[in-house]
């Protein structure tokens, strides 16, 4: 009916960022807050960045790590020395 209903398609990407709003990027360690991974480190395979434990090796994609209030990722960070 005239095109009234139809859904808007909107692309929406979270930021790829841990809880502290710090950026996020392959190489990086992190402690994460689900799936009992416990030390993470961003990793980038075919299906792109995902976090693998230095724990247990599993894996796990980084689009499951979005936290749904905030759009950032269940995870902290480790900053280096130099606070980066």
């Amino acid at each position: 009916m005239f095109g009234l209903f139809k859904k808007k398609k909107t692309t929406h990407t979270p930021i790829l960022a841990d809880l502290n709003n710090n950026p996020i990027s392959e190489g990086d360690t992190v402690q994460s807050l689900r799936y009992d991974l416990g030390k993470c480190r961003v990793i980038a395979t075919d299906k792109g960045l995902a976090y693998e434990s230095l724990e247990n090796g599993k894996q796990v994609g980084w689009h499951l790590m979005v936290d749904a209030s905030t759009d950032l990722q269940k995870v902290r960070k480790e900053l280096t020395e130099n606070g980066q």
